[in-house]
């Protein structure tokens, strides 16, 4: 089992939200839809930024090589985050053999994302 943690200050995801060459960098087509159906919400963008690194942090890797835009935090029927992983991100995954776990959550100020990769 591998655990990966990320924090985010959710402050600055306000003004990122409008700037379009930061959101097709670090967002996949599939979340900017959701987003955009939410209206850019600063916690919701900070939950899946952070996951996102998270992610990273559990494969043991840096960003080098895998863009971000690459891993896909989405949400289910009932609400539940879950991953989704594309290109060079779902080929280095895919080596892991394992599956994964998500967590995300947020305060006032701060955005969290857990994952756990797991057999």
């Amino acid at each position: 089992m591998t655990i990966g943690s990320y924090l985010v200050e959710l402050d600055r995801f306000k003004k990122l939200a409008a700037k379009p060459r930061f959101l097709s960098k670090y967002y996949s087509p599939q979340e900017m839809k959701y987003l955009m159906e939410k209206h850019f919400p600063k916690f919701t963008m900070g939950e899946m930024f952070a996951t996102k690194f998270a992610f990273l942090k559990a494969m043991g890797i840096s960003s080098t090589g895998i863009r971000l835009n690459e891993i896909s935090v989405l949400t289910d029927y009932s609400g539940a985050y879950y991953i989704s992983l594309s290109g060079r991100a779902k080929k280095a995954f895919a080596l892991k053999k394992c599956r994964i776990a998500v967590s995300c959550s947020h305060t006032k100020n701060i955005a969290s994302g857990i994952v756990t990769f797991y057999e």
